[in-house]
């Protein structure tokens, strides 16, 4: 096994590594699963890519997510790792995960997400409208679409249809890229008390949505969610509930307007294709670029390299979606593909609660925007950015198009 290694640093590989770092995520994995890189941010930590070599990472428990219990062996977790609002499914191992995941299924269910599915329309064809309404056949599709769609639902699935959204977004963008070491926590700093009064309010006069079903729900031995972790699982549920859309509609625009003969035929086939170019989107150019990183518990042997004790690791899932071994072909963007087998959101038991949801909302936005803006094009290069820094979130800031 080797001993620790000096970071490479991932923009001497490449200067365009933040808007296409496939090619250097290729070459380090053709040199092994695992690397100790520093990040365009200034971040020190490990990687691992490959496909095998992410899934197991993703269920190695030397791989922890607890900041609360082993975030004393990673003196550079931000201050507000320790506050409240860190006590959801996202940020627990086992045995806290499985007691919060079970509280939250009961009512996060398939069938609340599938009822969505008129109004997700709704929302949908009504942004479009508004795209349409001046009359200048242009929009920045982020913005106009991909933005408010899922936060409208997820604010709706959660009973909070007066969430200050804008200010949201700010607080949302800080959290999952930050400007800032200060502003990551600034915004934290904001969004607890809002939420908390949020919880307040439907303590009071609790509705059939998510967030009072979750405060009312108990198990047969009638354990309940603790304040705190309402109040986390409520910021979980809105940060992460929308994000993924966001940018896997933007993602799968941007992929299609850089591959023609796929939007075609995708356009020519919408009842046939429309399921399989999502899962070749995600695949091919997911929302996610990493995982949230990983704190190793202990030193860690994995992949041929030795991990010390507190060391950050991020799972790369972009590069695992493009590891020849498990997809033929893989730097092709081709909606005719089985992309089953992806690892787009996670694997394991992190794996994405609101996967179904974020999987419903991009089929009906694509679908709504093909069919009712069938001269749909990018206005400029679709790659253009700003793209969103860091490993966690993969997109652009702004998607200009034109119909």
């Amino acid at each position: 096994m080797s001993s620790p290694r000096p970071p490479v640093e991932l923009l001497k590989l490449s200067p365009d590594f933040v808007a296409n770092p496939y090619p250097v995520y290729a070459g380090l994995r053709e040199q092994g699963p695992v690397h100790r890189v520093l990040t365009p941010e200034g971040e020190d930590l490990w990687i691992v890519v490959g496909h095998e070599e992410c899934r197991a990472a993703y269920v190695d428990p030397r791989f922890s997510r607890d900041w609360r219990t082993y975030g004393h062996l990673a003196p550079q977790l931000p201050a507000y790792a320790y506050g409240p609002g860190n006590s959801h499914v996202l940020l627990s191992d086992p045995p806290d995960h499985t007691r919060l995941r079970r509280l939250v299924a009961r009512e996060f269910t398939p069938r609340r997400i599938e009822a969505l599915a008129p109004r997700v329309q709704q929302v949908t064809d009504a942004l479009i409208d508004a795209m349409e309404a001046d009359g200048a056949h242009t929009a920045d599709v982020i913005d106009a679409l991909a933005f408010p769609l899922p936060m409208t639902v997820i604010c709706d699935l959660l009973g909070v249809p007066d969430l200050d959204r804008d200010s949201f977004r700010g607080w949302s963008n800080e959290v999952v890229s930050p400007t800032s070491p200060e502003a990551e926590v600034a915004a934290y700093g904001a969004a607890m008390p809002y939420l908390t009064g949020l919880i307040q309010a439907k303590r009071k006069a609790p509705g059939e949505d998510l967030l009072s079903a979750m405060i009312h729900t108990a198990d047969e031995a009638g354990d309940r969610l603790s304040e705190d972790e309402l109040l986390s699982m409520a910021f979980l549920l809105i940060v992460a509930g929308h994000e993924t859309t966001v940018n896997l509609i933007g993602n799968g625009l941007r992929a299609l307007f850089n591959h023609p003969d796929q939007l075609a035929l995708l356009r020519g086939d919408l009842d046939g294709l429309l399921d399989s170019a999502v899962e070749e989107i995600l695949r091919f150019d997911g929302p996610v670029e990493g995982s949230t990183p990983r704190i190793a518990r202990e030193d860690v042997e994995f992949g041929g390299a030795h991990i010390p004790a507190g060391s950050s690791v991020v799972i790369v899932m972009a590069d695992a979606d493009r590891d020849g071994t498990r997809f033929d072909e893989s730097a092709r963007f081709d909606i005719r593909r089985d992309a089953r087998g992806h690892i787009a959101f996670g694997h394991g038991i992190h794996y994405c609660l609101g996967a179904p949801l974020a999987r419903l909302e991009g089929r009906i936005a694509l679908r709504t925007l093909l069919e009712r803006l069938p001269d749909l094009a990018a206005e400029g290069s679709p790659d253009a950015g700003p793209w969103i820094p860091g490993l966690l979130i993969r997109g652009v800031r702004e998607l200009p198009v034109r119909w």
